[in-house]
């Protein structure tokens, strides 16, 4: 019997990039996945006189929404002289995770979103706002948990798929989760968020819900939605030495790694709200106010990871994760 093979990729939507698939029939027992094409005029990655691109599958797993034999397949966007298209961020990170494989870098993404249902943030009264942040992070209970049928349902659908999630909790605002993703290396844990994005928004649909990424949905005294990216190498799970010496590098490339990290980011690290500013650099021990926080644990113990807290919510971890690998792992040689 024939399967359905659903191709993913992302458009070239500016300044953030949107998902976007169409459905493929297979033949019964075929086990490559062919390339195919699109109408890049229409995702902003081509002009309609020359509107034809291509999709490489890279990543393939089982559908489980679907069911049966069914797939879900990620794809780089290719020109149709088969070299990376301008938007495929995928292809600039795969020579640098190539090149720093032997150093083992590992990565585990916070992804926190904001569900959206009528216009407002789900759990946000008609004209109005809720009781302020206090009790909906890691909340119990009606009057602090919204979504919590989609959320579960979208944590056994990526287990289901084999991608390497590691848990899920509410977040400080009403209608806001995360879920985590990790540890992979730099390419698997790129290609497994961007899948349970997809995952998520999906299955969101199907309740009138619309799953968001802005990184900061709701504006005032509200937290914005983050990425924060933990990463460590196989020397920094020994070394508290190289802990510190990967901090010191992320800050002297603390502009460019900002100017990467998603859409919006100085709306979103103000310095309040469990931020730091955008135009400034810190790093320290159990502190969630700085850049990059080294957890008490890592100290405690002389060796662990450090979590870079400025990625957005919206950003794409293709690109962090090809800067963080790219930057500590140059600073700690081989």
């Amino acid at each position: 019997m024939a399967y359905k093979a659903e191709y993913i990729w992302l458009d070239g939507t500016e300044p953030t990039a949107r998902l976007r698939s169409k459905t493929k029939i297979l033949e019964d027992g075929a086990t490559d996945l062919p390339i195919w094409g699109f109408d890049g005029s229409s995702t902003n990655q081509a002009p309609g006189s020359n509107s034809d691109c291509v999709l490489k599958p890279v990543f393939a797993c089982p559908d489980p929404i679907r069911g049966g034999d069914d797939k879900l397949v990620m794809c780089e966007v290719l020109l149709t002289d088969m070299t990376p298209h301008p938007t495929n961020t995928r292809a600039l990170l795969t020579p640098i995770a190539e090149k720093f494989a032997a150093q083992e870098p590992w990565f585990g993404i916070e992804q926190e979103y904001t569900f959206f249902k009528d216009g407002r943030p789900h759990g946000f009264p008609p004209g109005g706002f809720p009781a302020p942040q206090a009790f909906y992070y890691c909340g119990i209970g009606a009057d602090e948990v919204f979504g919590r049928d989609i959320v579960e349902e979208h944590l056994d659908a990526c287990l289901q798929a084999g991608l390497g999630i590691s848990g899920i909790n509410a977040e400080v605002m009403p209608g806001q989760w995360e879920f985590q993703v990790g540890p992979l290396s730099p390419l698997e844990v790129a290609d497994h968020l961007w899948m349970a994005r997809w995952l998520l928004y999906r299955i969101a649909e199907d309740y009138g819900v619309s799953a968001t990424l802005d990184p900061k949905p709701v504006k005032g005294d509200w937290n914005g939605a983050g990425a924060h990216t933990n990463f460590s190498t196989k020397s920094m799970r020994t070394s508290y030495e190289d802990i510190i010496k990967a901090c010191e590098a992320l800050g002297k490339r603390a502009s460019e790694h900002v100017e990467n990290y998603g859409a919006d980011i100085e709306n979103r690290l103000t310095g309040q709200h469990e931020t730091a500013p955008w135009h400034e650099f810190s790093y320290g021990v159990s502190n969630r106010g700085a850049s990059v926080r080294i957890p008490w644990q890592v100290e405690k113990d002389g060796k662990g990871y450090i979590e870079d807290r400025r990625p957005n919510a919206n950003m794409d971890p293709y690109v962090v994760a090809r800067l963080i690998t790219e930057t500590v792992c140059s600073a700690l040689g081989s």
